[in-house]
């Protein structure tokens, strides 16, 4: 994706590289058409939404959109809506979804959907009366109660929000995205003070997330081993927060074979372990692939009734093949299984099973 406009700050250095870009410039966006628990807007489809034909982008000093209001139909009034990204942010351009409730709930509770549109500057023709006017931003919104006379009025909304575009990487090559995943949480991992239920979960590398500005503690998780990297990262209204989170992992492929170089052997189960014996992850298989975090492991295959083990180094960036050999590798007893409660002698090279209940 191209940017308009120069970063308007940068940071780099530790988990995570942050820069900041105007929002209007960065289209599509990712986010819920019409915000968390509102219902379906009909009429149009996902493309409309995310690029309309409407306001290009504008900044703080633009002119009202609706200078001039169209005339109404009879007994009716123009009501012309348009939002900011803040009190002194420019006019969002596309993106928006605006609904009109009525102010009176019905005798089910819900109250009535009297028009909507997903233009960036709408006008409604509304009948004398009582309204909620709502407009959502991706996964921001904002609502104001209005009361339509006989004359047409304007009604300018804020929404206090931004977005982020969130990326990973490996002593500086990018992580394909299929390999990354990321959780935004509210509030700061840093402070300990974070809500415990993601607000996006999975967020895809490269997508823009709009969400409402304030604090958040991303979660990135890369491959389904123990490489997680959590940081936090600041969403400014009107900003997008473009973060590429840096981690210090590789990818390791585990082979039990007869001897150096050998066919790896099927139907292998496989345990990473900790130096202090607590396990990360277990497969089965001939060619496991684990994404594993820098530092020190214990690898235990079990094969045809019997265990091997060995220990190895991951270095970040640096995937590499881990061969367990059965003529030259024996279990730890710390590593070790219990399988009778006991902690008797191993012969050197492997474990049999078969001997123990």
């Amino acid at each position: 994706m191209a940017f308009a406009a120069a970063p308007a700050s940068a940071e780099t250095g530790g988990a995570m590289e942050v820069r900041s870009f105007d929002l209007a410039q960065a289209m599509p966006f990712t986010g819920t058409p019409g915000g968390p628990g509102m219902p379906p807007v009909t009429g149009f489809s996902p493309s409309t939404i995310l690029n309309p034909n409407g306001l290009p982008p504008a900044g703080p000093g633009e002119r009202d959109p609706h200078t001039v209001l169209p005339q109404p139909p009879a007994g009716k009034a123009a009501v012309g809506v348009s939002a900011r990204f803040g009190e002194k942010e420019g006019l969002i351009p596309r993106g928006l979804v605006w609904r009109v409730f009525a102010d009176k709930a019905e005798a089910s509770g819900a109250y009535p959907l009297v028009a909507e549109a997903v233009e960036p500057a709408p006008v409604f023709f509304l009948s004398p009366g009582g309204y909620v006017l709502h407009v959502s931003y991706g996964l921001a919104s904002s609502a104001r109660k209005i009361i339509v006379g006989a004359n047409s009025r304007r009604e300018q909304l804020v929404i206090q929000a931004g977005a982020v575009k969130l990326q990973s990487d490996v002593n500086d090559k990018p992580i394909p995205a299929q390999k990354v995943a990321f959780d935004i949480f509210e509030g700061s991992f840093l402070q300990g003070k974070t809500s415990t239920r993601p607000f996006f979960r999975g967020a895809n590398s490269g997508q823009l997330v709009v969400l409402p500005s304030g604090t958040y503690h991303v979660v990135s998780t890369y491959g389904e081993g123990n490489a997680v990297i959590q940081a936090d990262l600041n969403v400014q209204p009107g900003k997008l927060t473009d973060a590429v989170i840096h981690h210090r992992a590789a990818e390791i492929t585990l082979k039990l074979v007869q001897g150096v170089g050998g066919t790896a052997l099927p139907d292998t189960q496989w345990s990473v372990l900790t130096p202090g014996g607590d396990t990360i992850k277990e497969a089965t298989g001939a060619f496991p692939v684990f994404v594993l975090a820098e530092g020190e492991y214990a690898v235990i295959a079990r094969h045809d009734g019997k265990t091997y083990t060995k220990e190895f180094v991951v270095e970040s960036g640096k995937d590499t093949e881990v061969e367990v050999q059965m003529n030259a590798q024996a279990a730890p007893k710390s590593a070790q299984p219990s399988f009778d409660g006991t902690s008797g002698e191993v012969p050197a090279g492997e474990m049999n099973l078969n001997d123990t209940e």
